[in-house]
């Protein structure tokens, strides 16, 4: 494997293209949103307009992280990507595992959601558009549809959570660019401050 940045050859982006970078953050922040709507929604009494107001926006920005998730699938198989860091196999194996159960999470939550509302016999309503039923209207497979979107859900803040402290500790421990990568404020030619290393760890003449 060549330095990272070896001279006189055609380099790898630095960072992650402004669209994927924009839609990561934008897919950040639409979680955020769905978990606090759903964790707070007992601040209004059951039959409030309150609380379905904060159980519609869920189940619509719900949705929309789906949709969003096929566009970041669809934008990361067309758009170059920056060349991977070096680190060791275990990091590496750890970190595409990471990514695929995230992927799995952010598509299966809302489809299990979607399920759950069919099964139910409710609307699955999508900002003014009202969603195909995935399934007939059976409430006991509704029940177990409901049971499996928030065993997901809960999962899903582990997943999060170490996604966002890996991410950390490469910044604040390794040291690398593992997170300025995909920090939005960060120029596209920002040179980077890791050092460059080859692949057997040494830094290049």
């Amino acid at each position: 494997m060549q330095a990272f940045s070896p001279s006189g050859a055609a380099r790898a982006p630095q960072r992650f293209h402004p669209l994927m970078i924009g839609m990561h953050w934008l897919t950040l922040a639409l979680l955020l949103a769905v978990y606090v709507l759903i964790e707070f929604r007992g601040a209004f009494p059951k039959g409030s307009v309150g609380r379905d107001t904060m159980r519609l926006w869920h189940e619509m920005l719900g949705l929309t992280v789906l949709g969003l998730v096929f566009v970041r699938l669809a934008l990361r198989a067309v758009l170059p990507a920056p060349e991977p860091l070096v680190a060791p196999r275990w990091q590496q194996r750890f970190a595409r595992l990471m990514h695929v159960a995230l992927y799995v999470f952010l598509i299966a939550t809302p489809i299990l959601g979607w399920l759950m509302l069919s099964a139910k016999g409710k609307a699955v309503p999508w900002f003014g558009f009202d969603l195909p039923s995935l399934v007939g209207p059976d409430r006991a497979l509704g029940r177990r549809f409901e049971s499996m979107h928030e065993a997901i859900a809960t999962l899903g803040y582990l997943l999060i959570g170490v996604h966002a402290a890996a991410a950390i500790g490469h910044h604040y421990l390794l040291r690398d660019d593992t997170l300025r990568r995909m920090l939005p404020w960060r120029r596209l030619d920002a040179p980077s401050k890791a050092p460059l290393v080859t692949e057997n760890g040494h830094e290049p003449a």
